[in-house]
């Protein structure tokens, strides 16, 4: 059977410590999502990921679906001091107050933006004119900016709807993660 990790493939080499890295950067990491749920979900992750490497929240990304119910806002937005304290002390999972919090109150300003349009309709909206993925062209991984114009917008746009944990370089992470930027490099096979 082929296993597209094993064969040799020109990628970009931030992700190549890890295989579960490996694994990422050839099935998801850029590739658009359009998807209300998947799109909270992610963008929940990437709030917890503030401050750490990504590979240590993707390790972890399992469990976070279970501590958070498969990211289902309705869910999330009921969660209690009881279920607050169940999470600090949930040992699967990164336990940091202010981030646990942001994610219960991210799932409300998630369903008041949905109340009005789709998650996607919005996300995508203020990124991108045309719905499409803006694609870049960087030679090295120095060429990759960490947040842009676009990404502090919507960042602004965000908090602004009440999200927390939620700036300028998380956003173009999220982008990035959610395909609505391509930042694979010139050289990756996955450009």
């Amino acid at each position: 059977m082929n296993n597209p990790i094993a064969k040799t493939a020109n990628r970009c080499s931030w992700c190549l410590s890890d295989p579960l890295y490996i694994s990422y950067h050839d099935h998801e990491w850029g590739k658009p999502i359009y998807d209300d749920q998947r799109l909270f979900a992610q963008l929940c992750l990437e709030s917890m990921q503030s401050g750490l490497s990504w590979i240590t929240i993707l390790k972890k990304r399992d469990n976070y679906y279970r501590a958070f119910d498969e990211f289902d806002a309705i869910k999330i937005a009921q969660y209690d001091q009881a279920k607050i304290e169940a999470l600090m002390q949930n040992t699967d999972i990164i336990r940091h107050l202010g981030k646990i919090n942001a994610i219960i109150n991210n799932a409300k300003a998630y369903l008041a933006i949905t109340e009005h349009q789709s998650f996607s309709d919005y996300l995508w909206g203020m990124t991108t004119p045309d719905g499409k993925p803006i694609i870049n062209h960087p030679k090295t991984l120095a060429d990759i900016p960490t947040q842009n114009e676009v990404s502090a917008r919507l960042a602004k746009a965000l908090k602004q709807q009440g999200f927390k944990f939620i700036g300028s370089t998380t956003c173009y992470a999220f982008m990035q993660a959610v395909g609505m930027v391509n930042d694979h490099l010139v050289d990756c096979d996955f450009h």
